[in-house]
């Protein structure tokens, strides 16, 4: 089955004489075998003949060829450049990199205020502790650790039965 698939992938390309010797030998060698894929043959055979004696392919016209080629290269000799539609961010920011520069450093900026107002402060050791309620009502939650986050001491209080 798998041959038989292998075989008629290649049906084209053996009738064409394009495949390479060892795989046109292989390709015969199934062939000579299996009915299936002689039918498959034999019909693609009979529509290449068919398509050979019916259709006779048109002469290309090539009058007007090459002054077609002329034209072309005269008519952009005639067209001149477009200049270049200026942006208007380098008139109304300046220059790109000191925009973006500036851009990252306000950023940075307003993260370092954000997290000194909304985080928790230091106390005069350097350590951050933070508290967090639990699902139980007798219990809390506190997280000691240094600004570096080198090191956290977690403690549950009040569950203890």
């Amino acid at each position: 089955m798998l041959t038989c698939y292998r075989t008629r992938r290649r049906l084209g390309a053996y009738l064409d004489g394009a495949l390479d010797q060892e795989t046109a030998r292989s390709t015969s060698t199934h062939l000579a075998s299996c009915g299936g894929c002689q039918r498959e043959v034999g019909e693609l055979r009979r529509l290449h003949g068919l398509l050979v004696g019916n259709l006779t392919p048109a002469q290309p016209d090539w009058t007007g060829f090459w002054q077609g080629v002329v034209r072309g290269i005269e008519d952009q000799r005639e067209v001149r450049p477009v200049p270049a539609r200026r942006s208007w961010w380098p008139a109304i920011l300046g220059h790109r990199w000191a925009f973006g520069s500036g851009l990252a450093a306000a950023l940075l900026l307003m993260v370092g205020v954000w997290q000194y107002s909304v985080g928790v402060r230091p106390s005069e050791a350097g350590v951050l502790v933070t508290s967090a309620a639990t699902d139980d009502p007798r219990g809390t939650v506190m997280v000691y650790s240094t600004p570096e986050q080198d090191v956290a001491v977690v403690w549950v209080f009040g569950l203890d039965d």
